[in-house]
């Protein structure tokens, strides 16, 4: 037991579940992680490419392989009317209203993503959107009950 008195102990223990609100933002900050790799690689000349794995059925020899694979992820941004580029924020394929009737962030060029992204995600860790994200995820599971 001497070499656990350099601890500090406690009795906290994980939590069973994660409230729906934490899982939604948990959500949210992972793919905007990725939406700032994108724009980094963008600025940077350089291609971001996630990987995921997927199970891969092997008919030759008869086995489940595990195989890494690019995943294909598409940046939020876009031209707008206007002819300026604007960003919109995804949860799952609905775009999330910022503001009543506000669907996107208006941003002066491609180096201004980065610092925009970085404000949605503090906005996002602060439970600022909390409540578009919970109506895009009610309108997305609306769609399951078709």
């Amino acid at each position: 037991m001497s070499a656990l008195n350099g601890l500090k102990l406690t009795a906290a223990q994980k939590p069973a579940l994660m409230a729906p609100e934490q899982q939604r933002r948990a959500k949210l900050m992972r793919r905007l992680d990725e939406q700032i790799c994108i724009a980094k690689a963008v600025q940077d000349g350089t291609i971001f490419s996630p990987k995921k794995v997927r199970n891969v059925y092997d008919e030759a020899t008869g086995e489940k392989k595990q195989v890494e694979m690019s995943k294909r992820v598409k940046g939020w941004w876009f031209v707008a009317n206007n002819g300026k580029l604007s960003l919109s924020v995804k949860y799952g394929s609905a775009t999330l209203e910022l503001a009543k009737g506000k669907y996107a962030v208006e941003v002066g060029s491609e180096k201004e993503l980065v610092g925009v992204l970085d404000v949605i995600k503090a906005a996002t860790l602060a439970g600022e959107l909390d409540t578009a994200i919970d109506n895009a995820a009610n309108k997305v599971r609306a769609g399951f009950g078709k």
